[in-house]
């Protein structure tokens, strides 16, 4: 049992404000997290709040050690912050999975910005769109910049940008998008997640940097005189310790002593097209790179064209049908019938990945009209089509799916060696083809275990999971409300608890996880290597404990297919080792759509294999250029610290987080079973039933049933700090006044010895607790400070204070202090108080010191780009004086002579003007670094919580 004073002690430490470079500042964001802690991700994210001063920072972990995590504890502390105005921008492919991890593993309300959701925000009357209230709002590069002006009005709390490497040429002013964000978002705070922060020159370091913050480094000129030569080990190292404040980097090598790595094994399985197969491939493949199609819009051809060849590719099932629309449409065409929807609609509901891909595929040239002439050509690419379709219609079995049944017996048994579980995720980018592949699995052995996993899962199988679902989880915290995110959930528990295989679409391929599943089967194989890692990081991820099996086909009568599985596999290393793909490799293509563009093109231009072979040739040769050695030498030396450093770091990361996080979750629990003393049954120290919603809850929506704590069965609603629930048991406690009265505490009961306790046993005297808070450069910190005294007048510190106060104890009493006992503990506290105010006082002449040397380094840049334009006029007027000496003629030495005085009175003129401008400059720093010297000033506030009579027995 506690008392009251316990818990209006519990519910202000709960809730307190803490240091931003302390660990116990994130208790409360990851004991609220249905996450696992790392420490390196703990590390990162206190990083990224290591200074109120620091504009952002740049999180560069390599791939595979969850950059979205570290991003999603700032988010969530934010959030618990109240500072909500929050913004994700993230490639067009990765929108979703943002929201399902913010979801699913912070449970954080996000929703997703599009033009559709956008244009329906302002039919409601929405004047703003991107103002949502409590929700982060979560859009792709394209669409903020479109809206560019909206972005900008909002003043964001907070700005996450996912694959950040997009922005790494910001410095040039031919990239359009990155200048433009950079723009819009110049005073706000920004968090940039990126594995590859420096690939092929230091100046993409500078322009990720200056996105963060403009005065971190002087103009482009100056940076690049001053650091571009990595073998300038002088300036090589004042670069680094400049980086050190914003840029943050942990290798895979590092953490492994949190983070067990299993093996990717690759398993290959060969197969030869029938020769109905074979010429359908070729007609088809024959008609696409036709000069004049009529069928494709102009606008979208190449766009087109690639997912008609994918869909080539992946079974006569899917190009049937996209044959027959492209037929149909034409024949509506040739009509003057209009057509209700778009080829690309049409086409997307078979192909899913086409709406990301199309956000990132430019548009070709507008559509003609139509004339004469076109239309015996749209006759004929007619009757073209219809024959096409017909023999796709007439092949009844695929070569590659008679492949699958063959290979899913020699993989099952890999992975029965391997000692995992039976179950494959099979991959297919069409489906028509998950159709065709649910057929021929049903009439398999593995026929009772086949689920499908695609946009929509409207297929009787699919609903019948779900509503069994709904029914096993109504009342509890796993269903959402929306059916979107519980339709996965549900396909996911099926294939977890009952399935065998699943056979899913590219809707598969992101946010959702399947490490109980080892084996992956690429039934057809992207161009794009991003979404292969994608895939294959369903299952081979943090907490997966079995080697995973990959298992890809080849046509062996096709010569494009054949080098593309070997640039995936040899080049980027996709299939085999301990990490999947190398995050420099990856991070060389700079978009997976702009790869899968140029392989496109070789299936496009080339006819014979000879064509095919030196393409592909071409191309490897261009990744290996890209893939600059030399410069990755230079990003481990400049971005990488020692491996031990880091690990010693990584232990006290660990140590700590865990301490904090413990000492959370017991608080909370304490504090709940107090308030809802004869309102719930405690089971045991992380879960109890409530069997009605407390009257005192002020109208939040509290429903009745089983709570637990986040990381626990997941069958029940999900208590924490900021659940409805959890808010108003801490509001409660708070809002209790305390007269003072006697506390008798139990030592003798108290499981475990504390000894600072123990010298007083048998004792009693007073104990006071105020709330201090100290605001200084925009941030606010609280401070429970506790003070004591015992009857013969020894002083109980701050420590031996709160260890009492976590001893079980009952109420007595009221009494009330003499003026002396309380002008005494007034005086302790004030004297803690004063100590506290100190220490806050020199981290924050810490951080002044930081950002001024910052700012000195700054303008010392924008100095050294001017002293430069002057050395060149020196050079120049050298040049010229030896040109003039040198000179025959007469004529030539008088224009020699002119030209020196040119320069001269230049140089002059460029003189003064330094001067000048470095007083400009000078003045400027001494104006930013007053701005912050005001920010300095301390605001303090002491609230008094309570005095106490203890005796401790």
């Amino acid at each position: 049992m506690i008392t009251d004073f316990h818990a209006k002690y519990l519910a202000h430490a709960l809730t307190k404000r803490c240091a931003p470079d302390s660990s116990e500042r994130l208790a409360g964001a990851v004991a609220g997290a249905q996450v696992d802690l790392n420490p390196h991700q703990v590390d990162a994210a206190l990083f990224a709040f290591a200074s109120p001063l620091s504009k952002g920072a740049l999180l560069a972990d390599e791939v595979g050690l969850g950059k979205t995590i570290e991003a999603g504890l700032v988010i969530a502390q934010r959030w618990a912050e109240r500072k909500r105005r929050i913004l994700v921008i993230a490639p067009s492919n990765l929108r979703k999975q943002w929201h399902q991890e913010l979801s699913e593993k912070f449970l954080l309300p996000a929703v997703i910005l599009e033009s559709k959701s956008y244009n329906q925000s302002l039919r409601d009357g929405s004047l703003q769109p991107f103002e949502v209230e409590n929700a982060i709002v979560i859009c792709s590069y394209q669409f903020a910049r479109t809206k560019v002006s909206d972005v900008q009005r909002v003043p964001w709390d907070l700005v996450v940008i996912d694959e950040a490497h997009r922005l790494r040429n910001v410095y040039k002013p031919s990239n359009v998008i990155a200048n433009t964000l950079k723009n819009a978002l110049a005073r706000k705070n920004k968090l940039l997640l990126t594995a590859t922060p420096l690939q092929n020159s230091l100046l993409e370091l500078y322009g990720l940097v200056s996105f963060i913050d403009e005065h971190a480094f002087g103009d482009v000129k100056s940076f690049r005189e001053q650091f571009a030569n990595p073998g300038d080990k002088r300036n090589f190292e004042a670069l680094k310790e400049r980086l050190k404040p914003i840029c943050h980097r942990t290798l895979r090598r590092q953490v492994t002593a949190y983070i067990p790595y299993t093996r990717r094994l690759p398993l290959i399985e060969e197969f030869t097209p029938a020769a109905g197969e074979d010429r359908l491939y070729q007609l088809v493949s024959d008609y696409l790179q036709r000069d004049d199609l009529q069928a494709l819009p102009s606008g979208q051809r190449s766009l087109m064209t690639l997912v008609l060849r994918k869909l080539l590719a992946s079974s006569t099932f899917a190009i049937a049908g996209a044959l027959n629309s492209i037929s149909h449409r034409l024949k509506a065409k040739l009509a003057a019938h209009p057509v209700a929807t778009s080829l690309e609609d049409e086409l997307s509901e078979d192909f899913e990945a086409l709406d990301a891909t199309a956000d990132e595929w430019p548009a070709d040239a507008d559509e003609e009209a139509l004339t004469g002439a076109d239309r015996a050509a749209i006759a004929a690419e007619i009757a073209d089509l219809e024959s096409f379709a017909k023999l796709a219609t007439s092949i009844e079995h695929n070569a590659k799916g008679t492949a699958l049944l063959k290979v899913l017996h020699l993989a099952f048994a890999k992975a029965r060696q391997l000692g995992g579980a039976e179950k494959a995720i099979i991959f297919t980018e069409s489906r028509k083809t998950q159709e065709y592949l649910q057929r021929i699995l049903s009439e398999s052995p593995y026929a009772k275990g086949v689920v499908l996993f695609n946009g929509t899962n409207t297929d009787p199988p699919s609903r019948a999971i779900y509503a069994r679902w709904i029914e096993r989880h109504a009342g509890s915290d796993r269903v959402t409300g929306s059916r979107t995110a519980d339709m996965r959930s549900a396909l996911v528990d099926f294939f977890r608890d009952e399935g065998q295989i699943m056979i899913a679409t590219e809707a598969g391929a992101e946010g959702i996880n399947l490490q109980f599943c080892s084996l992956v089967v690429n039934y057809d194989l992207p161009w794009n290597p991003q979404r292969v890692e994608q895939r294959i990081g369903r299952c081979h991820r943090y907490g997966q404990k079995h080697d995973v099996v990959v298992v890809n086909f080849i046509n062996r009568k096709n010569e494009a297919d054949q080098r593309v599985h070997r640039l995936l596999s040899e080049k980027f290393r996709l299939f085999e080792g301990v990490f999947g793909a190398s995050d420099e490799v990856l991070g060389a293509i700079e978009s997976g759509v702009d790869f899968e563009k140029r392989i496109a093109a070789i299936y496009q231009e080339c006819r014979r294999p000879e064509q095919i072979r030196a393409a592909f040739d071409r191309l490897q040769s261009e990744l290996s250029l890209e893939i600059d050695t030399a410069m990755s030498r230079t990003r481990q030396k400049l971005l990488e610290e020692f491996d031990d450093e880091v690990r010693e770091k990584l232990r006290v990361r660990d140590e700590d987080a865990k301490v904090h996080l413990d000492r959370h979750e017991q608080r909370l629990m304490r504090l709940t079973r107090h308030e809802l003393d004869g309102q719930a049954t405690f089971h045991d120290g992380s879960s109890f039933t409530l069997r009605a919603r407390p009257p005192w809850a002020n109208g939040a929506a509290i429903p009745s049933g089983l709570y637990e704590l986040p990381r626990r069965s997941g069958e029940a609603h999900t208590y924490r700090l900021g659940h409805p629930l959890g808010e108003a048991v801490v509001a409660r406690a708070k809002a209790r006044p305390l007269a003072p009265a006697e506390v008798h505490f139990d030592y003798a009961g108290h499981a475990g010895r504390i000894s600072i306790l123990e010298p007083f046993i048998g004792r009693a005297g007073w104990l006071a607790a105020s709330l201090m808070t100290v605001e200084a450069l925009d941030e606010a910190e609280d401070h429970i400070l506790l003070a004591g005294i015992a009857d013969d007048g020894e002083p109980l510190g701050g420590e031996v204070c709160d260890r009492l106060l976590t001893i079980e104890a009952a109420r007595g009493g009221d009494v009330a202090p003499e003026a002396g006992i309380v002008m005494r503990l007034d005086r302790l506290l004030s004297e803690s108080g004063a100590l506290i105010r100190g220490g806050v006082s020199k981290r924050n002449a810490r951080f002044f010191e930081a950002e001024a040397d910052k700012l000195d380094g700054w303008a010392d840049d924008l100095k050294v780009g001017l002293e430069r334009e002057i050395r060149e006029i020196d050079r120049l007027v050298k040049e010229a004086r030896r040109a003039a000496a040198s000179a025959v003629a007469l004529e030539d030495k008088l224009a020699g002579q002119k030209r020196i005085k040119t320069l001269e009175a230049t140089r002059n003129q460029k003189r003064r003007s330094l001067f000048d401008a470095q007083d400009r400059i000078d003045a400027q720093r001494a104006a930013l670094i007053a701005q912050i010297e005001a920010r300095l000033e301390q605001k303090v506030a002491v609230a008094p919580l309570f005095i106490l009579r203890w005796r401790l027995a």
